[in-house]
């Protein structure tokens, strides 16, 4: 028996963000007992699922990333404590400094134990990315950086578009049922413990969410093999790897170049798998060569809100989903709803 999932929010702004596609890419997928997001990212598709399945597994091979969520689904109100800190400039760069340095050995640890998590390195990673303008949070070697011969300050100013309210700038929708937590919003009007008590209920239901998911670290080829994908049933399997084309503003990571044409690869060798639904992101055309083996596209639009140059505004209207053979119809949506 199956509980109704409803819809959550990650508490961090995220390049790359698929929420909106949620409803399309569900639609495509159905209600597979197998779940399989080897590109998780904020797992703005595991938390838009309707429903819970059976097994999930999420994977993402950065080790920031992927210890958020598993240190959330264990001991979410311990990341919470740490999350919970007002906007401070030189806290950002400390904490900044501190997470890059400790960077190297994460991974290792997540990879050597796969019940290893750091709920630190979670919250404060989480905080920090709320905070920070643009990308390269967590991505370069410290707030002084050598520029050839001299070092340089790339120091970033803290986030301050929203009233400088750090996590909170972020609100999933928690009001109405079956979107979400079904609890009254706490107020938020007043800083202090409204705020506070917001977030623990937030991360508490982040914790609910993901508690029975699976969480890997590292390559994305590791968790699409059969002892993941159909050993446990009908599986539905959402890929995102970084996109090709542009200098990409929404793919985390940058251009893909190589590793999306392995995506692709990997697709065109699975697709007609009975066993396997699964949808690929990219933009309108990347993809076009699949549709000679049977798969079909379907477009959603993305936000405009990271957005930064004239391309990726363009890009944002061309985003597109290619369903494998195996998908459900689009006809059968649409017959459901007469």
């Amino acid at each position: 028996m199956k509980s109704v999932a409803g819809t959550l929010a990650a508490p961090f702004p995220y390049f790359g963000g698929k929420s909106l596609a949620c409803e399309t890419v569900w639609a495509a997928l159905g209600d597979p007992e197998n779940y399989v997001e080897p590109f998780a990212g904020s797992a703005a598709m595991l938390l838009g699922r309707p429903n819970v399945g059976k097994v999930e597994t999420i994977n993402d091979a950065d080790g920031f990333v992927a210890n958020f969520w598993r240190a959330v689904s264990l001991d979410a109100a311990e990341v919470a404590r740490h999350v919970d800190w007002p906007t401070n400039e030189a806290d950002l760069i400390a904490r900044h400094s501190w997470l890059v340095r400790n960077a190297p050995g994460l991974l290792q640890r997540l990879e050597a134990d796969p019940d290893y998590y750091d709920a630190k390195v979670a919250g404060w990673w989480c905080w920090g990315a709320c905070n920070w303008i643009g990308s390269g949070w967590c991505s370069g070697t410290g707030p002084w950086q050598h520029d050839g011969e001299k070092l340089v300050d790339a120091r970033k100013l803290p986030h301050l578009g929203d009233a400088g309210r750090g996590v909170n700038r972020k609100l999933p929708h928690l009001g109405d049922a079956g979107r979400g937590v079904n609890r009254q919003l706490p107020h938020l009007g007043n800083a202090g413990q409204g705020r506070t008590h917001y977030i623990y209920e937030w991360f508490g239901a982040l914790q609910d969410r993901t508690r029975g998911v699976r969480v890997a670290v590292g390559d994305w080829q590791r968790v699409v093999t059969e002892s993941v994908t159909v050993r446990h049933g009908l599986t539905g399997v959402f890929l995102d790897p970084p996109y090709t084309k542009g200098a990409m503003d929404y793919a985390a990571g940058g251009v893909g170049g190589e590793l999306a044409d392995k995506v692709r690869a990997w697709c065109a060798k699975n697709g007609n798998d009975k066993r396997l639904r699964i949808v690929l992101c990219g933009h309108a055309g990347e993809h076009d060569e699949l549709l000679q083996a049977g798969w079909h596209t379907r477009a959603w639009a993305a936000r405009k809100g990271y957005a930064s140059t004239d391309e990726a505004v363009e890009n944002s209207a061309s985003e597109t989903l290619w369903c494998s053979p195996h998908c459900v119809p689009e006809r059968q949506k649409q017959e459901a709803l007469f």
